[in-house]
């Protein structure tokens, strides 16, 4: 009877010590009003979308048929930063595949002045068919 004392203090304190999840009430965030959302299908795979809400969200997206089957897609969405500005990130997805413009995207460094010349050097090389 003693182990079964132990091993239900530990379940209990166990459960005791668990984190306490609790869902967030809808009703207790506030209301944002949809200023605009407009949707059009032309039936043939091309399509158009705006969407505005009062808190500055919003996205705006045109969509077509492209060239191996896939949807060719390019717009924009827009949300509002901690600071009270405005990101926006701009974006085309077709054959290519996805490709986006922001401020707020990381660019990579620029090459050291010794890889560009590597780079320069080894294109040179394959011109002249030159291999390796």
């Amino acid at each position: 009877m003693h182990i079964f004392q132990v091993v239900l203090s530990c379940l209990v304190a166990a459960v005791a010590a668990a984190p306490q999840f609790t869902r967030p009430n809808l009703l207790d965030r506030p209301f944002v009003a949809i200023l605009r959302d407009d949707r059009q299908d032309l039936g043939d795979g091309a399509f158009s979308y705006v969407f505005e809400a009062a808190n500055g969200i919003g996205e705006s997206r045109v969509g077509y048929p492209g060239s191996k089957g896939q949807a060719n897609m390019q717009g924009s969405y827009r949300f509002p930063l901690d600071d009270g500005t405005f990101a926006e990130v701009r974006f085309v997805a077709d054959e290519f595949g996805f490709r986006a413009e922001s401020p707020l995207l990381p660019t990579p460094h620029p090459l050291p002045a010794h890889a560009v010349e590597q780079i320069r050097v080894a294109e040179e090389q394959r011109r002249r068919g030159i291999q390796f």
